[in-house]
Order: structure tokens, then C-alpha cells, then sequence
């Protein structure tokens, strides 16, 4: 089974994928970790040389390779990543996206500790950085909405969380 992590950043996806790999005992990827390992340079920089565009292609590129590649899995997806070119449908396809989602205030405090390390935060002050994180949750909720699992990380351990992935039961506002 393919497990897509999906939300916005700073909700716990590299978190929750490590644990979920080992409890699983199947292989944990980081997309962007791939991403700068096969650049050969960090997102920071992809997205200063590069910009965006070019970042998301390589994001669509590497996803599929490493959904390809193989048939059990735990990946990390950047919080852009289901929201271009269809990616969400290729990861309903391909196996289970879940979606962390994450409350406002902790994801505040979670981003304003490391923003200097995402280059989409690093300039902003912290009246900006709450509007872009309403402005940018808010545009890339129809896109986490429709993966095939919703989770809490406040409100879930990780037996729980397991156990939703494997019913893979769109959420009807019972998931944790």
C-alpha cells in the first residue's frame, strides 16, 4: 500500500511518516528530500534560482517515479504537492492520500519557529505570516478535502492513526 501525507506545512507529515513507516515496516520519503537530492540543492534554493514552476514540475516528476518505483510506501508530500497538475487524483489512484489537518494556533506556532528554513515564510512578519497561512489553507483546502483520509494529529495516537488509513473511508466529519 502507497500512503500519501498530505497538508499544509508545518502539520506533522514528516512526523507522522516515520512513525508510520516503521510501524508498518515499509520504506519512509520525504518528496522535497528527494527533490533536493536528485537537484543537488536545497527547496530554499530550487525555488530562489529556479521558482516555483520549475520546483513543482520536479515535485510531479519525483512523485511519480517514487510511487512507480514502489508498491509499499510512506511519502511525505510538500503542502502544495496535491494542488498541481492532478496530483491528488494520481495519489487517490495510486494508493491512499491522508490528510493532516492540523488546528490554526498550534500550526502558527509551529511555522513561526522555522520559518527562515521554508522559503515561502521566510520574509514575512508574523501579521503576514497568520494572513498567509489563512489566505493559503484556505485556497488548498478543496484539494486536501479530497483525500481519502482525514486526521487530527491533535487528536489521534498511532495505532489510531493506522487504523484509518487501513478502513481508507472518506471522511463523513467521524474521523479523529
Amino acid at each position: 500500500m502507497r500512503i500519501y501525507l498530505i497538508g499544509f506545512m508545518g502539520v506533522g507529515k514528516t512526523h507522522w511518516g516515520k512513525q508510520l513507516g516503521k510501524k508498518l515496516g515499509v520504506p519512509f520519503f520525504d518528496l522535497d528530500e528527494l527533490i533536493e537530492n536528485d537537484e543537488g540543492r536545497s527547496v530554499n534554493d530550487i525555488f530562489e534560482q529556479e521558482g516555483e514552476e520549475h520546483f513543482r514540475m520536479r515535485e510531479r516528476e519525483i512523485l511519480h517515479l517514487v510511487s512507480e518505483s514502489h508498491e509499499s510506501m510512506v511519502l511525505s508530500c510538500g503542502g502544495g504537492a496535491p494542488c498541481f497538475f492532478n496530483n491528488i487524483d494520481y495519489m487517490n489512484e495510486k494508493g491512499v492520500s491522508v490528510w493532516i489537518d492540523t488546528p490554526f494556533e498550534i500550526l502558527l506556532g509551529r511555522l513561526r519557529q522555522h520559518k527562515d528554513k521554508r522559503p515561502l515564510l521566510k520574509s514575512l512578519d508574523d501579521e503576514q505570516l497568520k494572513a498567509y497561512i489563512i489566505k493559503k489553507s484556505s485556497d488548498r483546502r478543496i484539494f486536501y478535502e479530497r483525500a481519502k483520509v482525514r486526521v487530527d494529529d491533535q487528536k489521534v495516537k498511532l495505532d489510531e492513526f493506522v487504523k484509518l488509513i487501513f478502513n481508507g473511508m472518506p471522511d463523513d466529519g467521524n474521523n479523529a
